[in-house]
This record gives C-alpha cells, structure tokens and sequence, in this order.
C-alpha cells in the first residue's frame, strides 16, 4: 500500500520476482538506453487490493497528467495471460514491470545492502518492492503510464524461474573424475 508522502509510490509486498536487472543495466531493445529493470508478478486474489489501488493510482495519475480522461496506450499493470507459457505468469495473476536510469535500491530481509555476488534477489523470490507510477507522452508512442523501479528487498525464498544458477561440481564432475584417474 501507499503510505508515503508521495502518493504515487506504490508499495509491493511478498510479490514474485521475475526479469532482475537490478545490478547491471541493460538495454530493452538493440541499440536503446541501458535501464535497471525487474517485474513483479501479483496473485490476483492474494494481492487483490495491491492490484486495485495500482488500477486506481494509474487512472489519478494519468488525469492528473492529461487533465482529462484519455485512452492509455501502455498501462503498467498487465495480464499474466499475455505470457501463458512462462514460469509464474499465465492464469490468475497480473505483473508490473518497472525500469530506472538510477540502480535501485536492493537489500536483504535486514536491510542489509545485496550485490549481485550475493546471488539473491533472483527470478521466482519473493520481495517488497516500491515503484513510482508516472504518467508520459510520446509524439510517436502515444500517452501512457508506467513505473519507475526504486526498490527492492530480498523477502524469501521461492522456486527459482529458469534454468537456475549452474552448480560447478555437477558440470565438472566427470573432468573430476578422469583427474584422480591420471
């Protein structure tokens, strides 16, 4: 929920972590600007009333942007049924994706400070997450609202998305092995 004097910071809590670009930018398209980016995937009714006040800040921010009631061609709330083959999304859950030009700000359960040696946030985490909603107007893209990444904290552990980190003693167990032999 929002309880900051900005009320266009949105405060994510024990959402699953999906797409962490949160240490190392990189760019979303070939050629365009590197960002830090992450998205966070909401259970619809787990995190129902999260999903309604992203809805309702989303409509306030884009009024308050436009000063009249107009089409949205982007919405930083979107349906997990857009990737229905993906680890986490698909029926009865929504996502925000959010990027940044600054890195955010990402921390342990204590608020200790994490690095990306510390291999946590990773995708399929759970964390708490602020982001900013804001409202923008490209000649060529059209009007839209998105989200700014500020940050995140490591919550607990979930099942990881994706093929997961590599365990070295598993991929060179057989070169191991052939070594004791000689």
């Amino acid at each position: 929920m929002s309880t900051t004097a900005d009320p266009n910071i949105i405060k994510l809590r024990n959402v699953r972590l999906s797409f962490p670009k949160l240490f190392v930018p990189e760019a979303v398209e070939e050629g365009g600007k590197l960002k830090y980016s992450a998205a966070f995937i909401l259970d619809n009714t787990d995190h129902a009333q999260i999903i309604a006040l992203i809805e309702k800040a989303t409509e306030r921010v884009a009024l308050d942007e436009f000063r009249k009631k107009v089409p949205l061609r982007h919405k930083p709330l979107r349906d997990g049924n857009e990737f229905p083959d993906m680890d986490g999304y698909g029926n009865g859950v929504m996502f925000v994706s959010a990027k940044s030009d600054r890195r955010p700000v990402v921390v342990d359960s204590d608020s200790t400070p994490l690095t990306a040696d510390d291999q946590r946030p990773y995708a399929g985490c759970y964390v708490h997450a602020n982001i900013r909603l804001f409202a923008y107007d490209h000649k060529t893209g059209g009007k839209g609202v998105s989200a700014e990444l500020r940050a995140v904290m490591f919550a607990k552990d979930g099942d990881s998305f994706g093929a997961g980190p590599v365990n070295a003693d598993d991929e060179f167990n057989d070169v191991m092995a052939d070594d004791m032999l000689n």
